[in-house]
């Protein structure tokens, strides 16, 4: 079972590194875990597409180590949103207000 790697953080110090509202800094923080995720998944589907078949049956799928390993190593990385806290809080996210 894994075990879970979040850890309380401050709300008021969190909230004061947008100027006080703690609902700008949870839209900050998730827009960056959703950038995150889209360039995980570009790279992931990418890394895998080096293994795609060139034929289209669907009888003859086979597993491939490589995917799986590749795979594994995905599950593994750090949630998205736990990493755009982890910057968040750090300041090492630039944001701008239109």
């Amino acid at each position: 079972m894994k075990e879970n790697n979040f850890v309380p953080i401050d709300v008021y110090n969190f909230a004061q590194l947008s100027g006080g509202n703690v609902y700008k800094s949870l839209v900050i923080t998730s827009k960056r875990a959703n950038q995150l995720t889209t360039e995980l998944k570009e790279e992931l589907t990418r890394r895998l597409s080096e293994f795609a078949p060139s034929y289209d049956n669907l009888e003859e799928v086979a597993e491939n180590k490589e995917q799986e390993d590749i795979s594994k190593i995905y599950e593994r990385k750090p949630k998205t949103t736990q990493v755009a806290l982890e910057e968040y809080i750090a300041e090492k996210i630039y944001w701008r207000e239109p």
